[in-house]
């Protein structure tokens, strides 16, 4: 259901409230990669400890948006984004008190729960609120600040790692959470919720997976997609410790980071200019050589001895166009598969990244990194993977 006011011309605010809303989660996720490389000292934990401020963050992110999608049809859009925004105000202020790693990890896991609710929800007001080429105009915006924000955040927490400590990256996060619930309260329509609910909508849920599950087509991207997402989220855990052992500081962290994914935006635009004239296929296919090419370089480098940041980050270029050929035709192949369960689809499709990008930035705490070699093998791995999905999927059917 659409708001209470029809759809009226977007304005500029409108479209920035949901941006930023959307963002959120993306930005308390990363922004405190640059203190990860130093908690280990500052708790006396295991990297492995430390991964878990990580993949708990992302589990909860990942996950709770199977809730907030049918519960935001069935309260309203703002009630579970308002409701979202707190819990992580909630989680950002005891993150920036925690006295320990547990405590810390516990912390993480709850912004993560309230996170979720701005991605979810954001695109399903964009949905609500805008029709045909303005909502291709504003799904373009948010395609292209989902790329920014990694970099964007771990440049900024870098820098108020150095300056201000660790925690103000948490202070930040709980500020930033508290400005995005009163433009919520103030600058967001209301959702008109149903009112023809289904009184079994939860069977109803489950039977929509229950047939997605039965297409072989739908779980191969989707394991495609999952498998992308670990590699990127291995990087995105790997990447302090590495540029760690070869001198970086945290202020300087982003930098580096940001190869991917300002690559992955140009591999978007590629896709957007050339998938009509090429074909989604080949697109897909150039991709993954591109993605493979480029962790390969990366790890022959490392292992020649070339032990140097750039000599880390340059090669991962090719990694992030090569995402950026592949993301959106393996999105579009998971929620276009069988149309009236679209949303069910993307769902899925959202938790399975979520969960493995989890599993992947966790298994870089399970190896020493004292260099670049053990992360890039297994990036190499997670992409392979992936690249056995791609195979399956496209291979010749016998006659």
């Amino acid at each position: 259901m659409t708001s209470s006011s029809p759809k009226a011309a977007p304005h500029g605010l409108l479209i920035a409230n949901l941006l930023s809303q959307l963002a959120f989660g993306l930005l308390a996720m990363t922004i405190c990669l640059p203190s990860m490389q130093e908690w280990g000292a500052i708790f006396g934990s295991s990297q492995a400890a430390v991964q878990l401020t990580f993949s708990g963050f992302v589990v909860t992110y990942g996950s709770l948006q199977l809730l907030y999608g049918p519960f935001s049809d069935r309260i309203g859009r703002k009630k579970i984004l308002m409701f979202g925004l707190a819990v992580s105000f909630v989680g950002s202020v005891l993150a920036a008190l925690a006295p320990s790693l547990p405590l810390l990890v516990a912390a993480r896991v709850l912004q993560g729960a309230g996170a979720a609710a701005g991605m979810v929800v954001g695109r399903a007001m964009v949905q609500d609120l805008f029709d045909g080429p303005e909502r291709t105009r504003v799904m373009a915006y948010v395609g292209m600040a989902m790329g920014l924000c990694p970099p964007l955040a771990t440049i900024i927490g870098g820098q108020l790692h150095v300056r201000l400590g660790w925690q103000a990256n948490f202070v930040l996060m709980a500020g930033l959470a508290a400005v995005l619930f009163v433009a919520a309260w103030r600058g967001l329509p209301d959702h008109r919720k149903a009112t023809t609910v289904q009184p079994h909508w939860l069977r109803a849920m489950l039977s929509s997976y229950a047939r997605l599950a039965r297409e072989p087509s739908f779980l191969l991207h989707v394991l495609l997609l999952a498998m992308t997402t670990a590699t990127f989220y291995a990087f995105l855990g790997g990447a302090p410790i590495v540029l760690g052992s070869y001198g970086v500081k945290p202020d300087g962290i982003g930098f580096y980071i940001m190869a991917i994914p300002g690559a992955y935006i140009v591999g978007n635009y590629l896709t957007s200019r050339f998938a009509r004239l090429t074909g989604e296929r080949r697109i897909m296919r150039f991709g993954q050589v591109l993605t493979v090419g480029g962790i390969a370089l990366m790890l022959l480098l490392a292992l020649a001895g070339l032990n140097t940041p750039l000599a880390f980050a340059l090669p991962l270029v090719l990694l992030g166009i090569g995402h950026g050929l592949l993301v959106p035709p393996a999105l579009a192949g998971t929620v276009g598969l069988l149309p009236a369960l679209a949303g069910s689809a993307a769902a899925v499709a959202g938790l399975s990244q979520q969960l493995m990008g989890a599993v992947g930035g966790f298994a870089v705490g399970l190896f020493h990194h004292e260099g670049a070699v053990n992360l890039g093998w297994l990036m190499l791995g997670l992409t392979l993977c992936g690249t056995g999905a791609q195979w399956l999927l496209h291979r010749p059917k016998s006659p």
